[in-house]
């Protein structure tokens, strides 16, 4: 069925929209700051969105328009089709302007309040295993099969297993990389090249076997909570039934407020208050959720307010999901780099790490009270993406952007755990 609207335009009034972009671009004229910006995006996102949803075997096992919105956005660039105006708009609107600080916030935020004060604390208590699990799958699957085709022992943990589970670039294979500089005496630039080609390589294959995963659940409704992570037990829910009443404007106004302050509140644990202890630094999500969980559990916020930060949650989360994709897909998303990694060897033992990370997970899940759906995305394919990014990947791709919050977990926390092993690795074998 054709929809008729895109972004609750008619598709002839949409149409209009893409025409008016069509013009700044033959004139190279878009305007600067937000406004150009957010119109570039929702026009690429919506056609992007819009096909994606539509292609039969697209939509149902490579994840749809979202997926689609910010692989076309990186073609768009490849291909040289966006003006450098253009490309420069949207990386501010991305980078300078901090839009996906604000986005990965205000859903931080907004779902952590969702949830229950019970079943809050059973998450957090079990989901630190279930992380070590995946870790411990992702190493077991990648020395088997590294060793069975024959690559050396150094190569498959230092090459391979780490930069895929050390959390993304900037916290992840970055740091990974002054590591093996200051452990082995080689120099790191030669090391990050390999590591994020590997990191870039599994990113994709996370994303598709999120949307695998997806299509898994709907396949086997008794192992995915869609969206929910704990298993529900008689008295306990994973979101109060008071969410589905009417929010109204103050709600939402202060559901905002309270997700930016608390953001700046975890910004100043993580550079001034309690950053870290020697090089362990603490991420200012990985503060974020602290706060969040914390406020939470001390029954301080009304509840018209956790109402009012869900709704805004769910807004950005759902509605505004292809801007940010579009975003994604310009900025922090390079073909080039990714064709020039793909090799045989790079793709099929990168896939058997990941698998090990959704086996593993998938299993602590199931061992913790988790649905395994669920962990196995957050847990496991949140582990062996790029980061921040890389999750919001997976999750739109898996329709799981609910469990942002413990992607966030896996990314900073389990990052941080790898990046203690890369340590002892690379002392070993490097």
């Amino acid at each position: 069925m054709i929809a008729k609207r895109i972004f609750g335009l008619p598709i002839l009034l949409f149409l209009a929209c893409v025409g008016v972009i069509l013009l700044s671009h033959y004139y190279n004229q878009l305007p600067t700051g937000i406004p150009g910006a957010l119109a570039l995006c929702f026009v690429i996102g919506g056609i992007f969105g819009w096909i994606g949803d539509r292609l039969p075997i697209w939509d149902k096992y490579i994840g749809g328009g979202t997926v689609l919105v910010f692989i076309g956005s990186a073609a768009l660039v490849y291909m040289g089709w966006l003006t450098d105006r253009e490309t420069a708009q949207i990386t501010h609107f991305i980078q300078q302007y901090q839009y996906l600080d604000f986005f990965i916030s205000v859903l931080i935020v907004g779902n952590i309040l969702a949830v229950k004060k019970a079943m809050l604390i059973r998450s957090l208590i079990g989901y630190v295993p279930v992380i070590l699990l995946a870790i411990g799958g992702a190493m077991l699957f990648g020395l088997a099969v590294g060793l069975l085709i024959g690559l050396p022992l150094n190569e498959i943990i230092c090459i391979y297993v780490l930069p895929v589970m050390c959390g993304g670039n900037g916290a992840g294979v970055i740091p990974l990389s002054e590591i093996y500089e200051s452990i082995t005496g080689l120099p790191r630039d030669s090391y990050y090249s390999k590591a994020f080609s590997i990191l870039t390589i599994a990113n994709i294959i996370s994303i598709l076997a999120a949307s695998t995963l997806n299509w898994l659940g709907k396949k086997y409704p008794s192992i995915t909570g869609e969206g929910r992570l704990v298993r529900q037990e008689q008295g306990l829910q994973e979101e109060d039934s008071s969410t589905t009443k009417s929010v109204s404007k103050s709600d939402l106004a202060g559901g905002l407020l309270l997700a930016m302050i608390l953001y700046v509140l975890a910004e100043l644990m993580a550079k001034v208050i309690l950053p870290g202890w020697g090089n362990v630094q603490i991420h200012r999500y990985a503060w974020l959720v602290v706060l969040v969980a914390l406020v939470n559990i001390s029954g301080l916020i009304p509840e018209s307010l956790k109402q009012g930060a869900k709704s805004v949650s769910d807004f950005l989360g759902g509605e505004l999901l292809w801007i940010l994709m579009v975003g994604i897909g310009v900025v922090y998303t390079d073909l080039e780099t990714l064709f020039a990694a793909v090799t045989p060897t790079s793709v099929f033992l990168s896939a058997m790490i990941v698998l090990g990370a959704i086996i593993g997970a998938g299993f602590g899940g199931r061992l913790f009270g988790f649905y395994e759906v669920e962990s196995a995305i957050s847990a496991g394919l949140c582990m062996a993406n790029r980061g921040g990014t890389g999750d919001l990947e997976v999750l739109a791709a898996s329709n799981r952007m609910q469990l942002l919050s413990y992607a966030q977990i896996s990314s900073r926390l389990g990052g941080g755990i790898v990046l203690i092993l890369g340590a002892v690795m690379f002392g070993i074998f490097a």
